[in-house]
């Protein structure tokens, strides 16, 4: 009896099995496995607990960010960002400049190496001479400002020159 109802039932099991009921299965596109090494510039020694975050891109689409830390050797791995994607890598290290850079995923294993600087001077747009103080601070503290001006132009009668050009002198009065 029990092997009527077993061969009742094997059926119905096996038509679950088919893929014509129910949602499409899509795969997932492959994905690349990534190795990024982060190394102290000054010596090549790895830089142990840097925050390696991955910003991929797929066309303008932004995918949001992964976050993986380096071990003891330098070393961050990922295996989740579909080949075809670019990706921007982002290193954070404590006493060290942050890194950035694009790259293009399109091999199925790639390795980066990441060279982390010490912190360098800070970037001004200011210049120090050193032989004025006031160089560059915008006081205007300059001695020779008058030949640093522009000659007035011609007609204008806000020159401070009581309203006469000396472009075209006035002709003498008639004797």
């Amino acid at each position: 009896m029990t092997g009527i109802g077993l061969s009742a039932c094997s059926p119905a099991f096996f038509a679950q099995d088919s893929n014509s009921h129910g949602r499409k299965y899509k795969a997932p596109p492959p994905s690349a496995h990534i190795e990024v090494t982060v190394l102290k510039d000054f010596n090549g020694k790895p830089v142990y607990d840097a925050h390696v975050i991955f910003h991929p891109t797929e066309g303008d689409r932004d995918k949001g960010s992964l976050e993986v830390k380096t071990n003891e050797d330098g070393k961050a791995i990922i295996e989740v960002i579909p080949i075809g994607d670019t990706v921007t890598l982002q290193v954070i290290a404590d006493g060290y400049q942050t890194y950035g850079q694009s790259y293009k995923i399109d091999k199925p294993e790639m390795t980066m190496e990441v060279r982390m600087k010490r912190p360098g001077g800070q970037y001004t747009i200011y210049k120090n001479t050193g032989s004025n103080s006031n160089s560059g601070s915008g006081s205007g503290g300059s001695s020779n400002s008058s030949t640093n001006a522009p000659p007035p132009a011609s007609g204008d009668k806000s020159s401070g020159s009581g309203g006469q050009s000396n472009a075209n002198p006035p002709p003498p009065p008639p004797k």
